[in-house]
């Protein structure tokens, strides 16, 4: 059995990856189950897609904790815990990463003993952001379809026309032309072929151990948090694609509002003025929709690092 794990960000089109890859899969004549797997749902956040493909009935079912390959659409992801990109990788599965960097840098990075393939399918810190985003997915989809050695190119166009012909000619065009071309940099760049895996057995299977949560009172579950709590150790704002930016001059300090309606409690006061949480904010953007005299601006995650880097941006 095929089994394919795909690691990107929301907005990367991960959901649509993994329905080409499975229409594929079907064209060619394969058992076949696709799904994607949702944790914080914005923009930017680690999000999952799986693929299971065979000859024979497909009785798996669930996350694939045993992939024979992974593609990370986003190279960022792989030093995030939460991304799990690494998460049950034997020495016959093969890593596919979307990046700059050779393959020989992420063995010595990774240190792991399976393959690892490294290619620039699609530059993820291009200048037409959204439009980069937008063919990402498609283009991970066809360099993959390439290294399973199951699905020709004529098979991976049709099933990019079955599941985007809503969109029209013209987009399904385009991502034709992205996918056939990252199939064909992965057929130029590497040999390899990724075998199928075996068949697991459901005997001496390990349940996995349950946490019982205890029911809190309401004063312990108020619906303002004004700390990072439950995600303290773990940094979300990389997640975050945009920053809010106080404008503090325009600001009414009537920070109940902004701080109220943040669902991450990232927004705390300070001399009676907000003061955003960038470890944990995650770029939502609700404060922003929610202050009266629009004194938070959206600013692109990459122009506020610029700034910061260059002394031109203290919003805090």
């Amino acid at each position: 059995m095929h089994r394919i794990r795909f690691h990107g960000r929301g907005g990367q089109g991960m959901k649509t990856a993994s329905r080409i890859l499975g229409s594929a899969f079907f064209l060619e004549g394969f058992e076949v189950q696709d799904a994607p797997r949702y944790g914080a749902e914005r923009r930017g956040a680690p999000i999952f897609a799986y693929v299971r493909a065979s000859k024979k009935p497909v009785y798996e079912r669930g996350i694939i904790d045993n992939p024979d390959l992974i593609i990370v659409a986003d190279d960022s992801l792989v030093p995030i815990p939460v991304a799990n990109v690494l998460a049950g990788v034997k020495p016959w599965s093969t890593i596919l990463i979307n990046s700059s960097e050779s393959s020989d840098t992420w063995r010595k990075r990774l240190n792991v003993s399976c393959n690892i393939i490294s290619l620039p399918i699609i530059d993820n810190n291009g200048d037409n952001g959204s439009l980069v985003r937008q063919y990402i997915g498609v283009a991970c989809a066809g360099a993959g379809a390439k290294l399973l050695g199951a699905i020709s190119a004529a098979t991976l166009e049709q099933a990019i026309k079955q599941e985007l012909s809503r969109l029209g000619d013209n987009i399904v065009s385009e991502n034709i032309d992205k996918a056939l071309t990252s199939y064909e940099m992965a057929a130029k760049e590497t040999d390899v072929i990724v075998a199928e895996g075996e068949e697991i057995s459901a005997v001496n299977y390990n349940k996995p151990d349950w946490i019982e949560l205890p029911f809190e009172k309401a004063r312990f579950s108020a619906p303002i948090i004004h700390a990072g709590l439950t995600s303290s150790k773990v940094k979300t704002g990389l997640w975050r694609t945009m920053r809010p930016v106080i404008d503090h001059e325009h600001c009414n300090h009537c920070w109940w509002l902004c701080g109220c309606f943040c669902p991450d409690g990232a927004i705390n006061i300070k001399d009676n003025s907000p003061q955003i949480d960038y470890d944990h904010c995650k770029g939502c953007m609700i404060c922003l929709a929610q202050c009266p005299p629009h004194a938070i601006q959206a600013v692109s995650e990459s122009e506020a690092l610029k700034n910061e880097s260059g002394g031109a941006c203290d919003d805090t």
